[in-house]
């Protein structure tokens, strides 16, 4: 884990910020890279929801299942939200018990992006240019 964000979880407390999982392709994590692991890229037009996930098990299934057949790749990457935004915000159950999920409007993504915590961590790879 980065300095920087170690230092950064270690001044909130735990009960402020909710620890979440994004999976994702190559293609965004390139530019979440750009950003110095610190931001989620707009929304595309067909992306009107943005939806990180509660626990790490479901996001490897997507990046394993769902990233590596699209793009060759998938990652998991795990961030800290502050717990004062995410509070306006239901979590979604889509499935079974542990198929936790918010879902945040695109327009809402800079506000998120405002609360993160640290840096987004990529913690898992599958397919190309990791691990299967």
């Amino acid at each position: 884990m980065r300095d920087a964000a170690r230092f950064a979880r270690m001044t909130e407390s735990q009960e402020d910020v909710v620890t979440l999982w994004r999976p994702t392709g190559p293609n965004e994590l390139a530019l979440v890279e750009a950003t110095g692991f610190r931001r989620w890229p707009p929304r595309l037009p067909d992306q009107p929801i943005f939806y990180p996930v509660l626990n790490e098990d479901y996001a490897v299934r997507i990046a394993r299942d769902w990233n590596v057949p699209a793009s060759g790749a998938g990652f998991v990457t795990r961030f800290d939200v502050r717990r004062a935004f995410l509070d306006r915000y239901d979590v979604q159950q889509v499935g079974g018990q542990t198929i936790l999920e918010y879902r945040i409007p695109a327009e809402d993504l800079e506000e998120l992006n405002d609360n993160i915590v640290g840096t987004i961590d990529v913690v898992q790879r599958f397919g190309a240019g990791g691990r299967d």
